[in-house]
């Protein structure tokens, strides 16, 4: 008989520490430093990215929940204390996204930069913050996809034991599709670490690929899940969802069933929603001008250009010159005046 993993990693007296939380304090260490690494080739100080974290983290876990619970608010709403509970699970990937994309925004604008260039720098921790995050998942034999066989897993998948046993909860196999996102977002990695150092990327768009990147995946592997958040729309929305969604048969996946009694999807949906709005914004900013730093140029804040040297200047700095300035046109007017006054001594 196979034994699942220990969702717990060791005891301290009354205190449970969870690999869940292990691993995802591991993701969001690696992605700090893969933007500080980078935030170095800018001038960046480590401490401006720590910051950051430090902000994010609380915004993403307070936004994951306030998405969740806003769907299922006929199991919150006779008893608003289980609202808290988060510890019992029931948290959303794009609540956090949008927690802390949200207090990254006003973070990054306090501090006087633009937000679509830190937004670069921090995207690929973003998603292999995602890749190494979804391995608590595994831990806690959740965020699955539909029941498969066993054959599946080890002949079709070639997955090794540790992973297939894994997979058999209350004695069913089910879709390993905490590692298929993973594998997805790793190659994202590797796509948007390329991407960076190319000479035609604008400002905003290695994040904005980030998102074309994750949704589209997002999309293909959301309906395999079980437990996916759902709702009741019209015929026709869930056609569009079923015939994108169709290429999938074609490789022998077939999708789960939706536990909420819905037929569209909310993550799938708003992952089709983001890859055109993403592409949208693209091409807006290109045409609008509104893109027309390159990644690679130096960041300064706004408000700041740099002189000839290459050293930045602020308003403030450009007044003040503008007063020497007029002050050395003064001081020559005055030394004409006193030379022709001399004249006519004379």
């Amino acid at each position: 008989m196979f034994l699942a993993i220990n969702p717990i990693a060791f005891s301290i007296g009354p205190l449970s520490v969870r690999w869940y939380g292990i691993i995802l304090g591991t993701a969001a260490l690696i992605g700090l430093m893969l933007a500080i690494q980078e935030g170095k080739r800018f001038k960046m100080s480590p401490d401006f990215f720590m910051d950051l974290v430090l902000i994010g983290v609380p915004s993403a876990i307070i936004g994951a929940r306030i998405y969740y619970v806003a769907f299922q608010w006929d199991d919150y709403k006779d008893n608003l204390w289980d609202v808290f509970k988060i510890w019992e699970g029931g948290i959303a990937i794009y609540g956090a996204l949008i927690g802390a994309i949200a207090a990254a925004f006003f973070y990054v604008r306090r501090k006087g930069y633009s937000f679509w260039r830190i937004a670069d720098i921090c995207a690929p921790g973003l998603i292999v913050g995602q890749a190494i995050g979804r391995w608590g998942n595994f831990m806690n034999q959740e965020a699955h996809g539909g029941p498969v066989t066993e054959a599946f897993l080890r002949e079709n998948l070639h997955l090794p034991d540790w992973i297939v046993n894994q997979m058999l909860i209350d004695g069913r196999y089910y879709h390993p599709t905490f590692l298929y996102e993973s594998v997805w977002n790793i190659v994202g990695l590797l796509l948007l670490l390329v991407l960076r150092r190319q000479s035609f990327m604008r400002a905003g768009e290695l994040f904005l690929s980030y998102f074309i990147w994750y949704s589209t995946g997002r999309f293909f592997i959301e309906a395999l899940r079980t437990d996916s958040l759902d709702f009741t729309g019209p015929a026709w929305l869930a056609e569009l969802m079923n015939g994108l969604w169709s290429p999938m048969q074609l490789l022998g996946f077939e999708q789960g069933y939706l536990t909420y009694g819905g037929n569209v999807r909310i993550s799938q949906l708003l992952a089709l929603l983001i890859v055109l709005a993403a592409i949208t914004l693209i091409v807006v900013r290109r045409r609008s001008g509104a893109a027309a730093a390159r990644y690679s140029d130096p960041i300064y804040r706004i408000g700041e250009e740099p002189d000839r040297s290459g050293a930045p200047v602020s308003d403030d700095t450009k007044a003040g010159g503008a007063e020497t300035t007029a002050g050395s046109h003064s001081q020559d007017g005055k030394t004409k005046e006193q030379k022709n006054d001399s004249n006519h001594t004379v």
